[in-house]
């Protein structure tokens, strides 16, 4: 048994903006070094797919590393930093286990399937507003889609979004590291705390945009029986509707990304919507955001390296299955390819993405209309790239196209 800090690691520079342009060859190289571990100046990070798989399971072992990233930005009493800590990541076992429980019946799969006609509904307002333009920035159209979908999920108007999208950016930058955006990030956090304040009070003073139950009732139910404190209801709101924003309008960019160099597979996904269930799946092995940060809660033996308790791990799902140890040619995207090693894009364990079942058909549903109304897409501009750290993604994408007309729609809600 060796300690982990005695231990010759490759270093990766993950705070390097050239980082983030091209991570693969670079987690590639650390595995040659060592096979599952790397090294940065603030922590440690796990390469190899079945030491990510593993350690994302040891529930009991590992705990959410809210405060080890609070501390590392020097946030601890900031607006964003309490969020954070009173988030539902943020929560102890026993509570987050009965938040989740007030959110397990909208996310369902069934409840998913069920939300398929308003995911198209939705996208294809926004393509008829979007597409007769030839010409736009990809990721800033695909940021109206999953947070429209959300809102209607909450029972919010979406018609704030266009104020609230700045500070929507900033929260889904939350664990980037980068000295000196805690401001932002106060700011961002208040903005979203006054919203989802006002949002709540409208609603007990008998305001909602239709009359069908949701899930803001279902929160505020879950408040006045108890189940839920003001301060939980309040940030669980602004998780939803970050997470409703970010993660998967990146997956649908970095989806789209890869589909323009292979035009005969974009072609595809306009007619065959089971196909864009592959291609989704694909994508999220292929390239997903995420970087799951963990702390040890005590002294942890992992194969034959000790881990000492309160040490801040990085579980890079975004890089796990281009791991050739578990994937055949992980650097090809291909569709049709077998998933034996199942990506962890939507983590594991208890902390397992609550709303994967709602990402994946948003995004299955908005590839397969997008390819129907964005004929022949070319890439019209060099897209940058957001911080590794955190939700990593494209930071526009400007593409340039013929606009297509829309078709009749044949999906049905029990799709896929």
């Amino acid at each position: 048994m060796q300690p982990i800090a005695e231990l010759s690691l490759p270093q990766l520079m993950t705070l390097d903006p050239k980082f983030a342009e091209d991570p693969f060859p670079q987690f590639a190289a650390a595995r040659k070094q060592h096979p599952w571990l790397a090294q940065s100046s603030f922590g440690y990070f796990i390469t190899e797919y079945a030491a990510i798989k593993d350690l994302l399971g040891m529930d009991d072992k590992l705990r959410v590393a809210h405060e080890g990233v609070i501390e590392l930005m020097n946030a601890k009493g900031s607006k964003w930093g309490d969020f954070q800590l009173n988030s539902i990541f943020g929560l102890s076992s026993e509570r987050h286990k009965k938040v989740r429980e007030v959110l397990a019946p909208m996310f369902t799969p069934r409840a998913a399937n069920q939300r398929r006609g308003l995911m198209r509904e939705v996208l294809s307002r926004l393509l008829d507003e979007w597409a007769p333009r030839a010409k736009f920035d990809f990721e800033e159209f695909a940021s109206y889609f999953p947070v429209t979908v959300i809102c209607s999920l909450i029972g919010a108007s979406s018609e704030a979004l266009p104020t609230l999208r700045s500070s929507l950016e900033t929260l889904g930058l939350s664990f980037n590291l980068i000295p000196g955006f805690l401001p932002r990030l106060n700011e961002a956090a208040e903005v979203m705390n006054r919203f989802v304040t006002q949002l709540v009070a409208d609603r007990r003073a008998g305001q909602r945009p239709n009359p069908e139950p949701d899930l803001l009732d279902a929160l505020i139910a879950a408040n006045d029986s108890g189940d839920l404190t003001t301060i939980e209801m309040d940030n669980l709101l602004i998780f939803l509707f970050v997470a409703g924003y970010d993660t998967s309008k990146n997956v649908l960019t970095f989806i789209m990304y890869e589909l323009l160099s292979r035009p005969a597979l974009y072609r595809r996904c306009a007619d065959d919507p089971g196909y864009c269930r592959k291609v989704v799946e694909e994508g999220l092995r292929f390239q997903s955001p995420a970087t799951i940060p963990r702390l040890i809660n005590e002294d942890l033996v992992y194969r034959d390296v000790l881990l000492p308790k309160d040490t801040l791990l990085f579980l890079t799902v975004g890089m796990a299955t281009r791991d050739p140890g578990a994937v055949p040619r992980p650097d090809d995207f291909d569709p049709e390819r077998a998933q034996d090693s199942r990506h962890l894009a939507f983590g594991r364990g208890m902390h397992m993405c609550l709303g994967q079942f709602i990402a994946r058909a948003q995004i299955e549903e908005g590839l397969h209309l997008i390819a129907q109304r964005i004929a022949n897409p070319r890439l019209a501009g060099q897209p940058g790239h957001r911080p590794f750290m955190g939700v990593w993604g494209l930071r526009g994408l400007p593409i340039e196209f013929t606009p297509a007309p829309a078709r009749a729609q044949s999906f049905t809600e029990t799709a896929h």
